[in-house]
């Protein structure tokens, strides 16, 4: 419990830091939340599908210092989350491999819809890169509804597959506000759904068996 207070007071100062501009305060305590729940995540029981979650939580941790540093370094974060989403495909493929093909439609819909919303006011040189993030995340959100409804507990799945489609959001509101129209509210929106589905994938450890 004391990790995830942490997390919380670390989340409160970053949205301060927002509301009032304060750049090295947003610097330093953005990767707070996530820091907090790698160190939640060391009470659960040791396991594969804990070890690839802590990876894709580490990839996460780096994304979130590369978007938040003052230059533009958006290809370079775009990168180290692209990581993170193979390392929680490489966890729900522990305990699930089923094809699962509604979950497949749905998900390729979805990056779809990311790539395309994105892609709408044209990306340039980031149509590659943006594409293969697309590519990614729809496969991560393909494994984790994938488990849904099998022999893996019930619990896991549901938080899994949360935080997942919580993950898809934000980073279609990301496309929205930086490549579409900007909206004011976009900046909290997208760390509030960000936080939500990095809590459900590693609170998913948690209920999780060993296999």
């Amino acid at each position: 419990m004391g990790w995830l207070i942490l997390a919380v007071i670390g989340a409160g100062t970053y949205l301060y830091g927002l509301s009032t501009q304060a750049t090295l305060l947003c610097l330093l305590s953005k990767p707070v939340p996530v820091l907090m729940l790698l160190g939640w995540l060391q009470d659960a029981p040791a396991s594969p599908f804990r070890r690839w979650i802590s990876i894709g939580l580490l990839f996460s941790l780096l994304g979130d210092i590369l978007l938040a540093w003052p230059k533009d370094l958006f290809v370079f974060g775009l990168g180290a989350f692209l990581l993170a989403h193979l390392a929680y495909l490489k966890a729900y493929l522990v305990d699930c491999r089923r094809p699962a093909w509604l979950p497949l439609g749905l998900s390729l819909l979805a990056g779809g819809s990311l790539l395309s919303v994105m892609a709408s006011s044209g990306l340039g040189d980031l149509l590659i890169p943006v594409s293969v993030y697309a590519l990614a995340i729809s496969a991560m959100l393909w494994r984790a509804l994938a488990r849904l409804g099998t022999c893996v507990p019930t619990r896991s799945a549901w938080l899994a597959a949360a935080g997942a489609v919580a993950f898809v959001i934000s980073d279609s509101l990301i496309g929205i506000d930086r490549f579409v129209h900007p909206f004011s509210a976009a900046p909290y929106l997208i760390i509030l759904t960000y936080w939500l589905g990095q809590w459900g994938i590693g609170a998913s450890v948690f209920s999780q068996s060993r296999r």
